[in-house]
């Protein structure tokens, strides 16, 4: 009798967070495992150009059910199902007597390694879209298909995992994922935290070292998939996986309740948005308004930039919700991990660095104008408040301000109900939180991810310098509290909105540091709103 396989630990980084137990499903195509039949040049191109309808069609189902988050990103890969030149070389091949699926593979595998060897971040992302296109229609050009049945509770370990592909499959069957490549940027990722799914991205393993059917701990916390665990091992992770339970039943109560420190201190909960969409799972009643919305939700995809009527319905849909309470949204935040194709600069060395927020914004104001026009109408109708990301001397938001009037002049002048909002800045940059005094902002919110990173110097995505990026960190809790004593001296509001805000270890000393607004995603609202009434506001954070 063989002895049971030894425990394996293979570290990855943190997409979305969370903890699962299952056995480990490896994702494998279906065209992979089918024998492929031999035809005639006619009868292989007419096979591939209806494999091409097929891939294009079950993608614009996918978009048509999907939230236009998922929507716009499925409509990239449309978009290149539709152009003819993408088979173009493939088609032409098959003509010279090669097969569908090999003229097809060849052609596709071509286009991916330019996209994957691109120096422009936005191309690289995409080839993760060019795979599952070659995948898919490859899938369409098998013979037949050899998918295993639905697994229970399992782990999905892919080398990736383009967005149609995560948005198509039944995540009731699993209980987590862990990709080999990708990032915590990715859409996918993005797509699993809106979900709450844990992930995993970048594991330190080839596939080949993962058996399908074993048992494994995902710990999407601590950054680790586990294999074969061993019993006690595995009895931790139950009594982890209990306790995390139970705390979510307990912090439950605390929803629809205002947020009290135990010393009965009020502290207002916003709410972060990245899509309108998931707002229709949320009651109003569960926070204090809207502290931030990322609008760049809007700009992400291959239709265009928004225009302003588009955004100006946004923007309504989100005050309509709100019934009253204060929205605030973030002008366009791209750049830095958030490219968009014809907007952020190609090949800039350091994109963190370099031309993102309103430094882009300014540099493109025939795209920052139309965005200030939505706002200034959606101003007229509700209590709506704008403020812009990166900001690094008071002369950037002069010129933010200075447009703004010029815009809602112009519209009153047009005929349209305008109105000036609320003007309120990120403060993100350390060089503004040090010389906060200086910047005429009606208000401020801390973004303590980007805050944290540049004072640290560490990249919160870096598993290597992780024990840098440290939230608690005395520079960082010195320019919170420097920002914080500026807006109580000058009347003004001190938000954050950063990931630091639903980390229940790190509010005693944010609301020590006399914060007392914060923001944060839907799925912490209820633990966050927990844990200040946990905080007694004399004692030390």
């Amino acid at each position: 009798m063989s002895a049971p396989p030894s425990e394996q630990s293979f570290a990855g980084s943190v997409a979305s967070p969370g903890l699962a137990l299952g056995p480990i499903r490896l994702h494998v195509t279906a065209a992979a495992a089918s024998a492929i039949p031999q035809r005639t040049p006619a009868e292989e191109r007419k096979a591939l150009e209806a494999a091409i309808t097929a891939a294009r069609a079950r993608l614009t189902e996918l978009a048509e059910v999907s939230d236009p988050m998922a929507a716009e990103i499925l409509t990239v890969q449309i978009a290149f199902l539709e152009d003819s030149e993408l088979a173009a070389p493939a088609l032409a091949a098959i003509t010279g007597g090669e097969s569908a699926m090999a003229a097809w593979r060849a052609a596709m595998n071509e286009q991916i390694a330019g996209y994957q060897e691109s120096d422009n971040a936005y191309f690289r992302a995409r080839a993760v879209d060019m795979i599952d296109l070659r995948d898919r229609v490859a899938d369409g050009l098998a013979s037949k298909t050899t998918a295993p049945p639905p697994p229970t509770d399992a782990i999905l370990v892919a080398e990736d995992l383009p967005p149609s592909r995560f948005l198509e499959t039944d995540w009731s069957c699993y209980r987590g994922a862990v990709l080999m490549q990708g990032s915590a940027a990715s859409h996918v990722s993005m797509l699993a935290r809106a979900r709450g799914i844990p992930m995993l991205i970048g594991l330190d393993a080839d596939l080949s070292a993962l058996a399908d059917g074993a048992a494994a701990v995902l710990d999407a916390e601590g950054g680790c998939l586990i294999q074969h665990p061993a019993a006690a091992t595995l009895d931790r992770c139950r009594q982890r996986l209990a306790r995390l339970q139970a705390d979510a039943t307990a912090d439950a109560a605390f929803l629809n309740k205002p947020a009290v420190t135990a010393d009965g201190t009020r502290v207002q909960v916003c709410l972060n948005v990245d899509d309108p969409a998931a707002l229709e799972s949320i009651d109003p009643a569960a926070c204090n308004g809207i502290g931030l919305t990322r609008s760049e939700f809007l700009f992400f995809g291959d239709t265009g930039l928004p225009d302003e009527e588009t955004q100006f319905q946004t923007y309504l849909r989100l005050l309509a919700w709100a019934d009253g309470k204060p929205v605030t949204v973030r002008t366009l935040d791209a750049g830095g991990d958030k490219p968009i194709a014809g907007l952020t600069p190609d090949q800039e060395t350091n994109p963190f660095l370099g031309q993102r927020g309103l430094r882009l914004s300014l540099a493109r104001p025939e795209v920052f104008r139309v965005q200030l026009r939505a706002l200034a109408r959606a101003a007229a109708r509700g209590p709506l408040k704008v403020m812009v990301p990166m900001v690094t001397v008071p002369a950037e938001l002069n010129r933010t301000r200075a447009l703004f009037q010029e815009v809602a002049k112009d519209l009153l002048a047009e005929g349209f109900e305008a109105r000036m909002p609320s003007l309120g800045m990120m403060v993100e940059v350390p060089a503004a939180a040090l010389a906060i005094a200086t910047f005429d902002a009606d208000f401020y919110s801390i973004g303590s991810n980007d805050l944290v990173q540049y004072v640290t110097a560490a990249s919160r995505d870096n598993a290597a310098v992780a024990d840098l990026y440290d939230p608690l960190n005395p520079a960082v809790i010195e320019l919170i509290e420097r920002v914080v004593s500026h807006g109580a001296a000058t009347g003004r509001e001190v938000s954050l909105c950063g990931d630091m805000a639903a980390e229940p270890k790190f509010l005693a000393p944010l609301l020590n540091a006399g914060l007392r607004v914060l923001s944060v995603a839907s799925a912490s609202l209820a633990q966050t709103k927990a844990a200040v009434a946990r905080c007694t506001l004399s004692e030390s954070g």
